[in-house]
């Protein structure tokens, strides 16, 4: 794949991204998007519907994570990179959503600020922020 191929391509994807951010209150059902933003440190937990919220928490992640694993295909051409990268989401993916449908099961206003950790990495794509210098500094030792 040429350059300017390359540079389009990733220019969609992280458009993509961006673009699941801007529009996540009209995409996903998430009733923490406006509690997290101010009323957290005054009331007590939304009330939520469970099964959609966690459909809806999945969908998010694995949205991101289709985005991410394409980012690093395109960055590098290594395809064990990219497997691994794919490991390392569906890990993150069980261990977060575990730890998240804790804190949703049993919200206590002292893990309000684990539980905002724990949810932004599972709707972010922060896993990407990580894993690209990573890979990429593995990249210049070799």
């Amino acid at each position: 794949m040429s350059r300017v191929n390359k540079l389009i391509l990733l220019s969609v994807l992280f458009l993509l991204l961006i673009l699941i951010r801007y529009f996540e209150g009209s995409l996903f059902y998430d009733p923490y998007l406006s509690f997290f933003k101010n009323d957290y440190l005054y009331i007590d937990s939304p009330r939520r519907e469970l099964a959609k919220l966690v459909g809806f928490t999945s969908l998010r992640y694995f949205l991101n994570s289709i985005l991410s694993l394409a980012i690093m295909a395109v960055i590098f051409t290594d395809k064990n990179i990219v497997k691994f990268s794919a490991i390392i989401y569906v890990l993150a993916f069980i261990v977060l959503m575990l730890i998240y449908l804790y804190f949703v099961v049993h919200p206590r206003q002292e893990d309000y600020y684990m539980f905002f950790n724990v949810r932004r990495f599972l709707i972010q794509p922060i896993i990407l922020i990580l894993l690209l210098p990573a890979f990429y500094y593995h990249k210049l030792k070799k």
